[in-house]
């Protein structure tokens, strides 16, 4: 997982995470910033997957966001 891809847009799209994961607070994302690891934990903690889940939930998240931002890199 390419960690700087989240965190180069991160005000982009912290709107588009909130809409897809929407247990998780404001405060999470404040502290994530773009961080896909910490963001993993918190998913992990919130919705109680695994962290193999949670990695796959955040690249597919990636995959989508270059769909719709296409100068995402």
């Amino acid at each position: 997982m390419n960690k700087d891809i989240i965190s180069g847009k991160w005000s982009q799209i912290k709107g588009k995470a909130q809409a897809k994961w929407g247990d998780l607070t404001d405060d999470d994302f404040q502290v994530a910033e773009g961080n896909a690891e910490y963001l993993a934990g918190r998913l992990q903690e919130r919705y109680g997957w695994a962290k193999d889940r949670a990695e796959t939930e955040i690249r597919d998240f990636e995959k989508a966001l270059r769909k719709d931002y296409p100068d995402y890199h």
